[in-house]
């Protein structure tokens, strides 16, 4: 995979971005799973630079943290023991959701709100399809905690899914000028 350095700089960029999303904006105190500006920059990464970048600068994100830099919401904030916390499923979901934003925002390839906004939804149902499975398993079978997958629903997407489709709508906003004024993403 070639890579030019305008593009590195970005993906570059947005992981740092994620990184500091990682810490700022815990709201709610002790919860299972607190607020997090993650899907907004992972749907803005997707949006502005494509499927590729979008998803590597995700995983250039996840690596970071799971190499013991603490850049994770929560303790233990880094290293491979962040795997069994039942909320590491939906690390692995921002990178799934910033490739689909990305790769229907290539595909549309238009530049409207109505494009993105679209783009952005459908990137935050691969987050939850990746999330809240992850989420059920090791509460039920890791944890020893009995969940119902109602149960799971109420704690994990319930109390997110609003402010989600807002973060949606906010990137789709965002991005329309952004996109204009800088080409980050290669026209294949």
């Amino acid at each position: 995979m070639k890579i030019s350095v305008k593009e590195m700089a970005f993906v570059s960029m947005f992981a740092a971005l994620a990184c500091a999303g990682g810490l700022m904006l815990r709201f709610g105190g002790d919860v299972v799973v607190p607020f997090s500006i993650l899907p907004f920059i992972t749907m803005l990464a997707g949006v502005l630079m494509g499927g590729r970048l979008g998803a590597l600068s995700l995983t250039v994100y996840l690596v970071i943290g799971l190499a013991g830099i603490p850049v994770f919401q929560t303790p233990p904030y880094g290293g491979l023991a962040y795997l069994i916390k039942p909320t590491a499923g939906f690390l692995f979901g921002f990178i799934g959701a910033a490739f689909v934003t990305g790769k229907i925002t290539e595909k549309i390839a238009k530049n409207t709100v109505w494009s993105y906004f679209i783009a952005s939804c459908a990137g935050i149902v691969i987050l939850y399809l990746v999330g809240v499975p992850y989420f059920y398993v090791l509460m039920n079978f890791y944890l020893g905690k009995a969940m119902t997958v109602w149960t799971v629903l109420q704690y994990v997407f319930l109390p997110f899914i609003v402010s989600d489709v807002v973060k949606a709508a906010l990137v789709s906003v965002i991005a329309v000028p952004v996109a204009r004024q800088v080409k980050i993403r290669r026209e294949f």
